[in-house]
């Protein structure tokens, strides 16, 4: 008799999970219990083992079957004696093609229970382990390159339109914070990352130092607003402004220029400054600036004002 393993209960998922669930269980607890990240801890190392064996089976759908086919004739954590008539045979035609053996042991890494159901040959098999989830190999590894990270980095609409340099306290996992100097290339996104060499993640057994990107995040902006290219603006004119027409400046992402407001503009009317929006990056040229004509009544007027605009009324009146 052997002990039996429930390999549902080691990697925390149901008999009814599906195989990305299991998948994603698996993932999760393998890097929980890798062996890089749980030094000289035997605990680590033998749940780790654990977590391998349950996957090795629950991640393939033959073995799975074939673990299933045990039914309600165990019971968790009882030493496991086989169901009269249940056959041991395992045809290893199906369902591996791999057949390196571990260069660094002699003996399977699983367990007694793993071996009853699937066969003493399983010995000089791999477990496949590597297909699955490259980092997290028990066998000793070589040098690898650190991970990339990524943090998001706030610009104003004008810092990524002209470009800038901003000094900047970086915090990476496992490393102190540290200041770098940052050249913000012009014509940068929202979601553009800007990548700096080496400053990611330490590399493994030695190997070279991730990446970083800083990914690009646009603040909101006061007065502008982004449609692809172009820039889309207001601007509040007078009653009589809109009347009678006038010359106003207007803002943009070179500064001020003026627009000439014509004569009878109505409210919410757009008006057009050409190649005043930001650079297209796949072709030449530029987005255009749309600025709406918003017609403010003034909450507080003079007596004269009052006056005219009684003035006004009376002509109005006999106008129609």
């Amino acid at each position: 008799m052997v002990k039996y393993k429930d390999y549902y209960e080691i990697l925390g998922v149901t008999r009814s999970s599906t195989e990305k669930e299991i998948k994603t269980a698996f993932r999760r607890l393998a890097r929980k219990y890798h062996p890089d990240t749980n030094k000289n801890n035997k605990d680590a190392e033998e749940k780790f083992k654990e977590i391998n064996e349950a996957y090795e089976v629950l991640g393939d759908s033959e073995k799975r079957k074939r673990y299933d086919t045990l039914g309600n004739n165990f019971r968790g954590g009882n030493d496991f004696t086989p169901p009269p008539g249940f056959d041991f045979g395992f045809n290893f035609n199906d369902g591996f093609t791999q057949t390196q053996t571990y260069t660094n042991t002699q003996e399977t890494p699983f367990s007694e229970f793993f071996e009853m159901l699937f066969g003493e040959k399983f010995k000089t098999r791999t477990s496949q382990f590597e297909d699955r989830f490259t980092d997290t190999r028990s066998r000793p590894q070589g040098k690898r390159k650190g991970e990339d990270h990524q943090i998001n980095l706030e610009l104003s609409l004008e810092e990524a339109y002209k470009g800038t340099i901003r000094k900047l306290d970086i915090s990476v996992p496992g490393r102190d914070t540290k200041r770098l100097e940052v050249k913000i290339p012009p014509n940068v996104r929202e979601n553009s990352k800007i990548r700096m060499a080496a400053q990611g993640l330490h590399g493994k057994h030695g190997g070279p130092t991730g990446d970083l990107y800083l990914v690009v995040k646009l603040k909101p902006h006061v007065f502008f607003k982004l449609d692809g290219d172009d820039i889309h603006s207001e601007v509040n004119i007078s009653p009589p402004d809109a009347v009678l027409g006038t010359e106003i400046e207007i803002p943009t992402l070179d500064g001020p220029v003026k627009m000439v407001i014509p004569a009878g503009a109505q409210n919410d009317k757009v008006l057009r400054l050409r190649s005043k929006g930001l650079p297209h990056q796949k072709k030449e040229g530029r987005g255009d600036q749309f600025v709406k004509i918003k017609i403010t009544i003034p909450p507080i007027i003079s007596e004269e004002e009052k006056k005219l605009y009684q003035e006004l009324a009376k002509l109005q009146k006999k106008k129609k």
